[in-house]
């Protein structure tokens, strides 16, 4: 039977480009949005940036341009790195927009008719030099718990004390550093607390993760808060109906966005909003989001539906943040990657491929290791799986015109058993355990490619008389990479496609049960290229500071680190002359030569370099060089490189090997 599903991931800030910490997120989503329409479910998967509020105003006056354009303009951008990154979504809207208007204010007001809205006054902290009342986070003073320097009006970052901005000791304005004042404004609040046993009994009703559920249980002990839901003009965001000059805080206006933009993909697609969203509907719905959000999504927002008189989701699944080489994210230290920076270097498959080794159905932290990401795509992705179709389709144009053979033959049995391992794979996908699926991917993997080594169809090549084999053997790897490459679509979907396109197929969960045969497939060209190594490390080069942060939030600009490094860490870079002996190409590798250099040492050193576009191999035997003698050997797939030459490249080309001037020998000491 056919699910009919909606599925959301959470709304970017429109204040600020996406980073790689955004698309754990919504490649989980995607992955997992994929999975269910490669299975025939009907899948729509809608989002929206998430457009209003002070950051998104203040940074459009900063720019000298109004906050309608700067959101125009991040969506365009946002939209951009989603569809580079293969995120399938069949809409992606705004919460400024007519849709969510109307939605946030007919929530609203069917609160207040069911009196779940009060007014009460309270005292705001003031900027009286921008004129605007101060969200907590534009607040930055001295921790009244200890004492720490520069922090946040609600929470300590040193300590983590949680306390009110007027706690605050020696409080400034982050927008422009005046002291800010103590004003009294009336303003509107949720009751969440008449929800209170309605919201107990729903985070324990299978909606949640077990983990979630019981953090959530935490906010029930001293009893829940009303909720502040109106902010003071002047303030970009959607107005608070019948009452002048105040608008909506920017989250009661961000959840109804999931709302909006179902309501626009139905209203352009001649679809029921009511199917979806309304109080009898039959659809799924699943919000995907980051723990960090779960409070707004799992009391607040299940309270405002609930009160409203709309359908509650189905689930509402968290994961965890994401650091690089075991640290958080910093601008700093050069690892609060973009998705445009990542995207200059490198293919999103690879990324996309990374996560989803890593993730799994509990909300845990996953960590983006260089080296690790280098070895599992290069090794997994391209050398397992790739290569499959490198290893036979060569074979299938030069002997059999492009063709497949009509039988796999004996081998039948192999590929059946290897095809009714989906089952598992389904199960895995199905339950968000992504992790989990790619292994089970990788295990039909390696006996595909056992499978190979064990019938060597370069050898039966040699062989006039073996071409039946050879014809056999070539379509069953074939059929087995047709069956990887569409378990793998919803982690690859580019790769798929192009994959595809090369097979002369479709992605097809159920027909992979009958193997491609007398089937004509496209003349083989690379279907991925092996990441370098130099493009991985370019990634965690330091990037310019911004003004704004992670989160799009303004912040009060730190002290930049000092420049360098100490003369201490530079002796320990040992610095040698080297001859190079001999110099060639690399099978398989675009940039790659293999070096044998000599650094007077009893043999000589292997060494992989970059450094085959600027030079012809034969040129450079006899050559002098500096190399970096006591680098740790690293294990490429071409072998074992024992150090590193120093090149240099720049605008007229390169890399360009460093050479010493003549008297120079083999082993001095550089420096």
């Amino acid at each position: 039977m056919t699910r009919k599903i909606l599925v959301t991931s959470a709304l970017p800030y429109a204040n600020g480009p996406l980073h790689l910490g955004h698309m754990v997120e919504y490649t989980q989503t995607d992955i997992w949005v994929r999975y269910q329409r490669l299975r025939g479910n009907d899948c729509i998967y809608v989002c929206a940036d998430d457009a209003h509020g002070t950051p998104i105003m203040l940074r459009a006056q900063s720019e000298g341009i109004t906050p309608e354009k700067l959101v125009s303009r991040m969506h365009r951008e946002h939209l951009q790195d989603f569809t580079a990154f293969g995120i399938s979504f069949d809409t992606y809207h705004s919460t400024h927009s007519p849709e969510n208007f109307a939605l946030s204010q007919e929530i609203y007001r069917r609160l207040r008719n069911q009196e779940h809205i009060v007014v009460r006054e309270i005292e705001q902290a003031y900027d009286p030099v921008a004129g605007i009342f101060l969200p907590d986070r534009f607040i930055r003073g001295t921790c009244p718990s200890c004492g720490a320097s520069d922090q946040y009006g609600d929470n300590c970052e040193a300590c983590g004390a949680t306390y009110s901005p007027t706690d605050l000791l020696n409080p400034v304005s982050a927008v422009s550093g005046a002291v800010p004042e103590r004003r009294p404004a009336e303003h509107y609040f949720f009751r969440l607390s008449d929800f209170s046993d309605f919201l107990k009994e729903w985070i324990h009703g299978g909606a949640l993760q077990p983990e979630m559920a019981n953090k959530l249980d935490e906010w029930f002990q001293t009893g829940l808060s009303d909720w502040d839901i109106s902010r003071d003009a002047p303030y970009f965001g959607i107005p608070v109906p019948d009452a002048p000059g105040k608008y909506f805080y920017v989250w009661l206006d961000a959840l109804p966005g999931y709302m909006a933009a179902t309501r626009n993909w139905c209203d352009t697609h001649n679809a029921s909003f009511d199917d979806y969203w309304g109080p009898d509907a039959g659809a799924e719905v699943y919000h995907f989001i980051g723990k960090d959000i779960i409070y707004f999504h799992a009391l607040f927002w299940p309270a405002m539906l609930q009160g409203a008189g709309f359908r509650l989701p189905t689930g509402i699944f968290a994961h965890g943040f994401m650091t690089v080489n075991g640290s958080k994210m910093s601008k700093s230290r050069g690892t609060s990657i973009t998705a445009v920076q990542y995207l200059q270097h490198l293919e999103p498959e690879f990324l996309r491929y990374y996560f989803a080794s890593k993730l799994n159905s509990r909300v845990e932290d996953i960590d983006l290791s260089l080296e690790d990401f280098f070895q599992k795509g290069n090794g997994d992705l391209v050398g397992k799986i790739v290569n499959l179709a490198a290893r036979a389709a060569g074979f299938i144009h030069k002997h059999f015109a492009g063709q497949l053979a009509q039988s796999l033959g004996e081998d039948a049995p192999l590929y059946r058993s290897l095809s009714e391992q989906r089952g598992k794979i389904a199960t895995a996908y199905e339950s968000r355990e992504y992790g989990r699926a790619i292994r089970e991917i990788l295990s039909i993997a390696d006996q595909a490619n056992a499978y190979v080594d064990a019938k060597a169809p370069w050898l039966l090549a040699k062989d006039a008389g073996q071409r039946a084999a050879l014809h056999q053997v070539c379509t069953v790897t074939l059929n087995c990479f047709r069956l990887l490459v569409t378990l793998l679509s919803p982690v690859v979907p580019q790769l798929a496609e192009r994959s595809m396109a090369f097979l002369q197929s479709t992605l097809d969960w159920n027909a992979l049960e009958t193997p491609l045969l007398g089937h004509t497939i496209q003349v083989y060209e690379h279907l991925l290229q092996r990441m370098e190594k130099t493009a991985v490390e370019a990634l965690v080069q330091i990037p310019a500071v911004s003004q704004t942060d992670l989160m799009g939030e303004t912040r009060i600009p730190e002290p930049a680190a000092e420049p360098g490094i100490s003369i201490d860490e530079f002796s320990r870079v040992d610095l040698r002359i080297a001859r190079i002996l001999s110099a060639e190409a690399v099978e398989g590798a675009d940039k790659l030569l293999r070096l044998q250099l000599d650094i007077g040492e009893n043999r000589p050193r292997t060494v992989f370099a970059g450094i085959k576009k600027s030079y012809i191999p034969e040129d450079l035997a006899g050559r002098l060089t500096v190399m970096v003698a006591n680098l740790s050997p690293r294990k490429l797939r071409f072998g074992i490189s024992e150090g590193m030459v120093l090149a240099a490249s720049g605008p007229e080309g390169g890399p360009f090997l460093l050479a010493p001037d003549s008297g120079a020998q083999p082993g001095m000491k550089v420096g």
